[in-house]
């Protein structure tokens, strides 16, 4: 928190400890006139209250008073508040090369099991889709924030198999995203294009229409292993998620275990459906200081405390 003004704190706090002062002198003197007409059973029905009415009037005066000078030092915070109209659509790639278990238990349970963390992670009211893609790409679950419902589909992606058409998904993935609002694309791919439109030309396209293009790129190039079925080495494209993630205005990750890839897959749930805000508390805290100012002189009138 910042304080535009921080001398009216100062100035607050020194006002209601000044305050606080000079009702406790009242007090004193008002006990003290009390006692010349008064015996000692009086006196010590006087000081044996266990507490004080006219003193937590004063406290609260003085609350009020504090609150009321932090209102005049202007603070502000930042916070980090849920969007509205918020849609994502997640890409998950299934093609062949998914297979390989450089990522255990394998590329493509991981990245199933991530798209669940996603799914759990961003606010109530979001609207997710699935596009799953492989030689093709197709809608797994049309947009819908029935978190159940996406949960189930997330059942239905496919077992990875083919090759890996990235601008085919991106360009599905679009259409399933309304016109306007926050929108964003996540896609979780060892990034190894062969098929389809370029992702290159396509990105640039999605990320000019103001759709935020997110990449995660999952494996490794250097771990020796094989893709199940295929003579071929399991390896990751980085430099072609760079340009889509750069093309889309977005971020790109790579993970190379499961656990990195649900860290990374819970930092976009919070960063493509959250923003952070500054907010400024002058106004609550005038209204709440006050408030208690008033309430507690009038109470204290009320009871007789005041003046």
């Amino acid at each position: 928190m910042t304080l535009t003004h921080p001398l009216w704190l100062v100035a607050g706090v020194a006002l209601a400890a000044a305050f606080l002062w000079l009702m406790r002198l009242g007090s004193r003197r008002a006990a003290a006139s009390a006692l010349a007409y008064s015996d000692l059973a009086f006196f010590e029905t006087a000081t044996g209250t266990r507490w004080n009415p006219a003193l937590l009037i004063a406290l609260a005066c003085a609350v009020g008073i504090v609150a009321l000078g932090a209102a005049l030092a202007s603070p502000r915070f930042v916070a980090t508040l849920p969007m509205r109209g918020v849609a994502v659509v997640l890409c998950v790639d299934t093609s062949g090369s998914m297979r390989a278990t450089d990522v255990a238990p394998s590329r493509s349970e991981a990245a199933a099991a991530a798209v669940r963390a996603f799914v759990d992670a961003v606010p109530d009211g979001t609207r997710l889709g699935i596009v799953a893609f492989s030689s093709g790409a197709g809608v797994v679950a049309p947009l819908s924030d029935d978190k159940d419902a996406l949960r189930d589909a997330i059942g239905r992606i496919p077992p990875p198999n083919g090759g890996t058409a990235i601008g085919d998904a991106l360009v599905i993935a679009a259409r399933q995203l309304p016109p306007s609002g926050r929108r964003a694309i996540v896609l979780i791919t060892d990034g190894v294009n062969n098929l389809g439109s370029d992702p290159a030309q396509v990105a640039p396209q999605i990320g000019a229409a103001g759709i935020e293009i997110d990449t995660i790129g999952i494996g490794t190039n250097d771990s020796g292993q094989f893709i199940p079925g295929t003579d071929q080495t399991a390896s990751i494209d980085e430099d072609g998620l760079r340009q889509i993630a750069a093309a889309g205005r977005g971020t790109y990750a790579r993970a190379d275990d499961a656990g990195t890839l649900r860290s990374h897959l819970a930092a976009l749930a919070a960063s493509t459906t959250r923003v952070r805000r500054r907010i400024d508390a002058s106004l609550p805290l005038a209204v709440g200081g006050g408030a208690v100012v008033i309430l507690a002189l009038v109470g204290g009138m009320l009871a007789g405390r005041f003046p």
